[in-house]
């Protein structure tokens, strides 16, 4: 039944009918001062949850001016460079009100560290503070990119943080494990369930080698999956990825609070699947990719927007995103229903086919070490461009129709409106950041900085000597130049 093991048919037993899923939609782009208006636009349309998306540097934990950043400020998310970014990113945004998700994974200790400090700031408790930090560097070696650190200490990074959030935060996700961006780059939905959970048992036996229990930890662990095209095995998916994972940490953790072994999730519809031939033809793909994932209980949805392959989402297009939610929500009727599709028997069927062979490939990994060891091999790289080809190849031999792509094609495309990126923020950016840097008590950061260095050499967790480097100004570039200095970097085997 639902809210029973092994959570099958949902992690609650009444799911939607007593509370809907959270409306997240995911933002960022050209400033801090432009993404506070989004967030707040947003909100104002009955959004009930934050995303931010940082702009590359941010990711790679490198300042606005750094050579490196040259053409990507602010292109697909927001910069952050300092403490104030992120005030300004949050002005008029009760912290203790709202719950954030950050889609960061090698800086995420870095930008944590801001958003305490932030929400501190403004009077909020840490211990109050709810939300999502993805912190999921796995993935990123795997089909991602943006890493910076070596595996081992980019582990240490990782745990560090969930051990900090049991202490000081304890309503806060400390790692999202990200299925989606595997899927982008080309997995099945077999693949994305298995290498996902293979991910998620490496964070687990890694945060317990690092002196947590699994109950500390494991209950605050989320899981992020893409809402592909298949609506029938999307939904099947994630009845899957639920069933397996309760098995799983059963079979190897035995934890005793239940919730460490329900799978919480959240979903983004498939950004690889919207074209920007007939982009108003995105809508409908989003709709029915937001339904399948309604469908299989997700815990919270970001719905992308009909003209994300084009460029950044407008104002209009994001609150058409939005409406799309709302009307899953309040018109079609199915959230009305615990399980809507229960006693199907394609879906028992298609449930238990992904179970048994994602299965099998995570005893596949774990046979050759597990996932951090296959990562270094590049096994998972490997099965992933094998499996994107072979969808490129029956895309392009028309096996796979992809309308206004290769069937049902038009002349003249549709004319509509695009998200205008103006140059001038990037000059203005590297302006402020050069007088953050002059009116800064620059002794301070300096010492700051040099107990983070400490830290890191010394094992001591990183996170309260990072929140104090932010506070007295020291920027992202900076923080994660201390750890570039003691950690290194390291270049993933891509596979091929």
């Amino acid at each position: 039944m639902p809210g029973e093991p092994p959570y099958t048919r949902g992690i609650h037993s009444d799911m939607y009918k007593s509370k809907l899923w959270t409306m997240r939609q995911y933002a960022g782009f050209s400033s801090a001062k432009e993404t506070n208006l989004r967030f707040k636009m947003l909100l104002e349309q009955g959004q009930t949850g934050l995303s931010v998306a940082f702009d590359l540097p941010t990711q790679l934990g490198l300042d606005s001016d750094h050579p490196r950043s040259l053409g990507e400020v602010g292109k697909v998310g927001v910069p952050i460079d300092t403490i104030e970014d992120m005030r300004q990113m949050f002005d008029s945004i009760d912290l203790s009100e709202v719950s954030t998700s950050m889609t960061i994974n090698a800086p995420a200790t870095a930008l944590l560290a801001m958003y305490v400090a932030v929400a501190e700031e403004q009077g909020v408790p840490r211990d109050s503070l709810r939300g999502t930090v993805q912190n999921d560097i796995l993935k990123e070696y795997i089909a991602r990119g943006l890493y910076v650190y070596p595996p081992a200490q980019s582990m240490r990074l990782t745990t560090d943080l969930m051990g900090w959030c049991i202490d000081n935060a304890p309503l806060w996700n400390s790692i999202s494990i990200s299925g989606y961006h595997m899927r982008e780059a080309g997995c099945t939905a077999v693949e994305e369930v298995a290498f996902t959970l293979s991910n998620a048992l490496q964070y687990t036996r890694s945060a317990i080698n690092s002196g947590l229990t699994v109950d500390d930890f494991a209950p605050r662990m989320s899981f992020f999956f893409s809402s592909h095209n298949d609506l029938l095995e999307e939904v099947a998916k994630f009845r899957a990825a639920r069933t397996l994972w309760h098995e799983l940490m059963q079979i190897e953790f035995q934890p005793d609070n239940p919730r460490s072994s329900q799978l919480r999730f959240h979903t983004q519809t498939a950004g690889v699947t919207l074209t920007a031939q007939q982009p108003l033809n995105n809508a409908v793909r989003v709709a029915y990719q937001a339904l399948s994932a309604v469908l299989g209980g997700t815990q919270s949805l970001h719905t992308n927007s009909f003209d994300e392959a084009i460029g950044l989402p407008t104002e209009e297009s994001a609150r058409i995103a939005l409406r799309t939610q709302q009307i899953i929500s309040e018109e079609t009727g199915v959230a009305n229903s615990v399980d809507p599709l229960a006693g199907s028997y394609l879906i028992e069927e298609m449930t238990s086919r992904i179970v048994s062979e994602a299965k099998t490939l995570i005893e596949q990994i774990d046979s050759h070490g597990g996932g951090l060891e296959c990562i270094k091999s590049g096994l998972q790289q490997r099965m992933i461009h094998d499996s994107a080809w072979k969808n490129l190849q029956e895309i392009e031999s028309g096996e796979i129709g992809v309308v206004g792509v290769n069937s049902y094609l038009e002349d003249s495309g549709q004319s509509i409106n695009t998200q205008k990126f103006d140059s001038v923020d990037v000059q203005s950016r590297i302006v402020a950041l050069t007088e953050h840097r002059n009116n800064r008590n620059q002794e301070s950061v300096t010492n700051a900085l040099e107990r983070l260095e400490n830290a890191c050499s010394g094992g001591e967790n990183v996170m309260e000597p990072m929140i104090e480097s932010v506070k007295v100004g020291a920027t992202i570039g900076e923080v994660n130049g201390v750890l570039r200095s003691v950690f290194g970097t390291w270049t993933s085997p891509s596979g091929v």
